[in-house]
């Protein structure tokens, strides 16, 4: 214990909420100064109060500042680890670092979750409430102790005791699969468009890649393969699946669009094989068929061709004196 957190220590018999300012100390390493941060932080929007001017008192707002220090807090410290690592490296490995499903994790690990101020149902059903309660910890940290208290708070507390930086570094995530498994779940159709290809100030190839669901477009990503940049297309994807409701409400409208229109009825059933028209035979008058078969015969000096008074068409004629002219033959 350092000799702020002694000092502190002896204050704490004459402060309020003694229990409180114990647990934060096991969390974070140190008491708090400014207990209504922490306690903010704590306070879930389900359980949310009201101050005098009417406005909500939750983590949300203490949520999207932990969000941005902790970026750039785990952003500092890989890049200070990992020496010479290329960008790509280094993003992937602090998205897994930041990301909710391991902030999550730490929470509960931590004993986070026991302080949340929720209601029960919201416990049981939300599974972002320690992650968005982690971040807003981090924010809480920021402005009760600055900068350099998240940093350490995330290296000391974090780093050296709950999580193997470079075994999650070089852990492979496949966001693509994640992304495709939800949408087969959700019988959704999702599609990699390619955006554009170039080159960077090197010659090397750079890649980019959008993700399109039933016809509504996802997120981009760049990379230097075909692969990265659909890893990183799927994986911001994901997070605006779950951080912004009406991305996936136009998904799933522009789905039931196109399975209403496949399953609208045809009326008319499709004939089962090509039926041609049938011929109508062309008859010939009675008067008219005799002077027919007279020429014919005068034609072919044939004496056996003949009509009955009965119509008969113009190919049973023909037919009927080629019959003839062959016998004569």
């Amino acid at each position: 214990m350092d000799f702020k957190n002694i000092i502190d220590a002896l204050r704490l018999p004459f402060l309020d909420e003694k229990e409180l300012r114990k647990a934060l100390y096991e969390l974070i390493g140190f008491y708090p100064h400014h207990l209504e941060y922490y306690q903010l932080a704590l306070m879930h929007k389900s359980a949310s109060k009201r101050n005098e001017k009417g406005r909500p008192l939750n983590n949300e707002r203490l949520e999207f500042l932990g969000d941005a220090i902790l970026d750039a807090v785990v952003g500092d410290i890989v890049y200070r680890h990992f020496e010479g690592k290329r960008e790509g490296f280094l993003t992937n490995t602090r998205s897994k670092l930041v990301q909710r499903e391991t902030l999550g994790r730490l929470a509960q690990e931590m004993g986070l979750l026991q302080l949340i101020k929720s209601t029960d149902h919201s416990t049981s059903h939300n599974s972002y409430m320690g992650g968005n309660a982690f971040e807003a910890l981090v924010g809480a940290i920021y402005l009760d102790r600055g900068y350099d208290a998240c940093m350490r708070f995330m290296q000391k507390r974090i780093l050296a005791q709950l999580i193997n930086i470079d075994k999650v570094a070089y852990k492979e995530v496949n966001f693509k699969s994640k992304l495709l498994e939800w949408t087969q779940k959700n019988r959704v159709r999702m599609d990699f468009q390619q955006v554009s290809q170039t080159k960077d100030q090197g010659g090397s190839p750079v890649f980019e890649y959008k993700v399109v669901i039933e016809g509504v477009e996802g997120c981009s990503g760049r990379g230097y393969s075909k692969k990265e940049s659909q890893q990183q297309a799927s994986k911001d994807t994901l997070q605006r699946l779950r951080r912004e409701p009406q991305f996936i409400d136009a998904v799933f409208a522009a789905k039931t669009e196109r399975t209403k229109m496949e399953e609208e009825p045809v009326m008319v059933a499709p004939k089962v094989e090509e039926e041609e028209e049938p011929e109508v035979a062309k008859t010939v008058p009675a008067p008219e068929l005799q002077q027919a078969v007279e020429r014919l015969a005068d034609e072919f000096s044939l004496d056996d061709i003949h009509a009955t008074p009965a119509e008969k068409s113009r190919e049973e004629i023909i037919a009927e004196a080629e019959e003839a002219a062959f016998r004569e033959l």
